[in-house]
């Protein structure tokens, strides 16, 4: 799955494009490689994001192109950062 969409269905970012935006941008890195809105993405990759001052990192759990609002929060696990609301 493309990271840009990921980040939109697991609701790390609220909007693709507000989540493409930021990959073209050069703030988002899995496995520490800087990547573009289509890079692809998988099980245990580890994504950071850089949000103004600080960093979110989260390990790639699973991928699903859809899902509930409550079960957004299972497809990673948060290693430093701040929880997404």
């Amino acid at each position: 799955m493309r990271i840009d969409k990921y980040l939109k269905v697991s609701r790390v970012v609220k909007r693709r494009t507000v989540a493409n935006e930021v990959c073209s941008a050069g703030r988002v890195t899995i496995n520490g490689k800087v990547v573009k809105p289509g890079a692809e993405v998988k099980v245990n990759d580890v994504v950071s994001i850089t949000f103004g001052n600080g960093v979110t990192s989260f390990r790639v759990l699973s991928i699903k192109e859809t899902v509930r609002k409550e079960e957004a929060s299972s497809m990673y696990e948060l290693i430093e950062g701040k929880e997404v609301e």
